[in-house]
């Protein structure tokens, strides 16, 4: 699901200290935070830090402007939130991006999700990436979005952003048959 025009109007209301409006925001969005979270830290924090996001969220709410989508400035409380989990843990930081709930015959050319003595180097794959890698992967499998929606969120065209992933996947793949998975 895209972005849209309601998810605006929500967060009006939600400013304005509609908690109806903000429990619709948090509905539209728990899962989505939900699995960015669980793609970046330890299963074990996952919901504290999902927690953490939204906490951020009501706290800082009114200093939302309007001038980019929602979801992009709760994306970047993510962000920040994940960052802030590491800077008080001791994990080692990294993405653990699930990719076992996707059945994608893209990821499946790149890693098998039952094979997980590889995962780690998927993590180091991954996290190698340039961000903007990151992020259409992220988009794709975290946020479960089509082509389209992420072409519309991005405000690229369909082709610009099937050739972003397509860049994404092989260089995972080149990353992936860089080191021995033998």
């Amino acid at each position: 699901m895209a972005p849209s025009h309601d998810d605006e109007i929500l967060v009006l209301r939600a400013q304005q200290g509609d908690r109806e409006a903000f429990r619709m925001l948090y509905g539209l969005y728990l899962d989505k935070v939900y699995n960015r979270v669980k793609s970046r830290v330890p299963l074990q924090y996952v919901e504290d830090v999902t927690q953490d996001v939204f906490i951020a969220v009501i706290r800082s709410l009114d200093s939302y402007e309007h001038r980019a989508q929602f979801n992009t400035w709760l994306y970047t409380i993510v962000n920040r939130q994940i960052a802030d989990f590491y800077r008080r843990s001791h994990e080692p930081s990294g993405p653990a991006i699930d990719l076992d709930a996707n059945d994608s015959a893209e990821v499946a050319l790149v890693y098998d999700p039952g094979d997980t003595e590889d995962w780690p180097l998927l993590q180091v794959a991954f996290n190698g990436l340039p961000e903007h890698y990151q992020e259409i992967i992220l988009l794709r499998f975290a946020d479960g979005l089509s082509f389209a929606e992420i072409a519309e969120q991005r405000a690229q065209s369909l082709e610009a952003v099937k050739s972003l992933y397509r860049r994404a996947i092989q260089s995972i793949r080149e990353k992936l048959n860089g080191t021995q998975l033998e």
